[in-house]
């Protein structure tokens, strides 16, 4: 092929690769997990998607280590805390107790931990970017059996924007944050299982 004729095919391709933006590369671990470890307390509107196709929207609540709320809108009046190494799911349509089962079962521990390391052996499964977001997939490296936790984070400044859950079933929740507000403070009694137990009697 003459270098001319080799020149006028090759020209479009350049083009567009020069056009192509380039990807960004992901947020370091290291720095994700610092800007975890910053997080006190935070709260935001949410939006709910599970696996069945429902959709569901409400508030939350997070004080690490260990404690977070979600409080959904009506009319799903449902409640989940998670609080004294316990998640609890409060039915509003039941007169039983709330169903409870071990924080540490559940791959929301991993963003609640009193230290958060994202750069520990087998911790985080998946790192990467899509569509301007980094993602990570992390799972607890001594029960993988527990399930997933997949983050993304906006850049400059890190934010996480939203995380999809997958539970020891194979069971998927994606949960899409408006944007977490830092640095308030709540009474121990937001958490309290007991005391959100004793105030639906």
């Amino acid at each position: 092929m003459d270098p001319l004729r080799r020149s006028l095919l090759l020209a479009p391709l350049a083009l567009a690769a020069a056009a192509a933006p380039a990807l960004a590369a992901p947020i370091p671990l290291a720095e994700i997990s610092r800007y975890l470890n910053s997080i006190q307390t935070a709260e935001s509107t949410f939006t709910q998607l599970n696996a069945d196709g429902s959709r569901s929207t409400g508030r939350l609540f997070i004080q690490r280590p260990n404690r977070m709320r979600f409080e959904y809108d009506p009319p799903n009046a449902a409640l989940v805390l998670a609080s004294s190494g316990q998640v609890a799911v409060f039915d509003a349509k039941s007169n039983q107790p709330p169903e409870q089962y071990p924080l540490r079962r559940t791959p929301l521990n991993l963003i609640l931990a009193r230290n958060i390391d994202l750069t520990r052996a087998r911790m985080v499964v998946a790192h990467g970017e899509e569509q301007g977001m980094t993602t990570v997939t992390a799972q607890d490296p001594d029960n993988p059996q527990y399930g997933t936790i997949k983050l993304f984070f906006s850049p400059s400044p890190i934010a996480l924007r939203q995380w999809i859950v997958t539970d020891e079933t194979g069971y998927q929740t994606t949960v899409v944050l408006d944007g977490l507000r830092t640095g308030a403070s709540y009474p121990p009694s937001l958490f309290s299982i007991q005391i959100e137990q004793q105030r639906r009697r």
